[in-house]
């Protein structure tokens, strides 16, 4: 199913939510909202649900204008970051209650909810548990119940909003490589709200950047880390050095002549230059693009090395990952070369 979302706004008082947000998902798309608290990723996806109402703007289910239509009419299945399970029934009654609340002309048997659960519990690898209550259950394990829970009743959607905030990180690490299978096994439509950059990078098929109520970029992983559109999304997405930089007819200086690099954009006038840290090289002194610093820490991480720098007439350290065997000591002096970089 393909979700539109027209130029929706919605505002608290003076607060502005979403301002104008416009957006499209395609049929089977994992996509991830991501941006830091109070970017209005949350109030989206409620908007979408039909938790929350828009004060202007539409909502499209295949073409169909839902603008006004309630949760219960939107058949939807969401999964709460804190679960949200009932504590008073057992695993097999927290899952199959979406299906036995149905109007009696739309319940399924009894026969045909036990066989429903005993799948879901089967996908989520919880087989032996239907009769356990949440309590008796990790956190891992009442997070894959809650997403069996939304399951079971044959959502045409699939909303996730932080699904993963309560747990710890391995515990993460471990329901994101799984919420993936899942998400391919059912070809369902999914929306995750994250503010976990990781997490959306490992995941989602695409990713919408927001900050403030605004979309700020849409892309996949790909895109957003390795060409951000703006400043935000680059210092958002992954680590990043900023520089301030003069912009002179095709030319980037960094500092006070530190080095010169070439700006495709050929603007005129103060800029911000933005660096991966694994996206400088080292170079021979006196080389034009390359910047001098003093080595201020070294340490290996994996097949690389992290130096924290100081640059020549800089205040902000410089972070850079060169291979493992370059040799760097406190106090060294050494010449590094932006190879990749994005002005702002």
């Amino acid at each position: 199913m393909s979700i539109v979302v027209e130029n929706i706004s919605r505002r608290f008082g003076g607060f502005t939510a979403l301002d104008r947000i416009t957006l499209e998902t395609r049929p089977g798309e994992f996509l991830a909202l991501l941006g830091p608290s109070g970017s209005g990723k949350t109030t989206l996806l409620r908007t979408i649900a039909g938790l929350d109402f828009a004060d202007e703007g539409h909502v499209l289910f295949d073409g169909q204008d839902m603008t006004g239509t309630p949760a219960v009419e939107r058949r939807i299945g969401f999964v709460f970051q804190n679960y949200a399970l009932f504590r008073h029934m057992t695993v097999a009654q927290n899952i199959s209650f979406g299906l036995t609340v149905r109007k009696r002309r739309d319940r399924p048997t009894k026969a045909a909810i036990a066989a429903k659960v005993a799948e879901l519990l089967e996908l989520i690898q919880l087989p032996e548990l239907g009769d356990r209550y949440p309590a008796q259950l990790s956190g891992g394990q009442r997070q894959r119940v809650a997403l069996a829970r939304a399951l079971a009743i044959e959502p045409r959607l699939l909303l996730l909003d932080e699904p993963f905030g309560a747990l710890d990180a391995q515990v993460r690490k471990d329901l994101r490589s799984w919420l993936r299978r899942i998400h391919d096994e059912t070809g369902l439509t999914s929306i995750f709200v994250t503010h976990d950059q990781e997490e959306a990078l490992e995941i989602a098929d695409r990713i919408v950047v927001m900050r403030g109520g605004v979309i700020e970029q849409i892309g996949t992983p790909a895109e957003v880390q390795g060409a951000p559109a703006t400043a935000f999304v680059s210092s958002f997405i992954g680590e990043t050095n900023r520089l301030p930089v003069t912009r002179r007819d095709g030319a980037a200086v960094i500092g006070d002549a530190l080095a010169t690099l070439p700006d495709e954009a050929q603007g005129r006038g103060p800029g911000e230059i933005h660096i991966r840290p694994h996206d400088v090289e080292l170079a021979e002194p006196g080389d034009a693009a390359a910047l001098p610093v003093t080595v201020l820490a070294s340490r290996p991480i994996g097949r690389s090395r992290r130096i924290t720098a100081q640059v020549v007439g800089m205040a902000e350290p410089l972070t850079i990952d060169l291979p493992v065997a370059v040799e760097a000591s406190p106090g060294q002096q050494l010449a590094v070369r932006p190879v990749r970089y994005r002005i702002f």
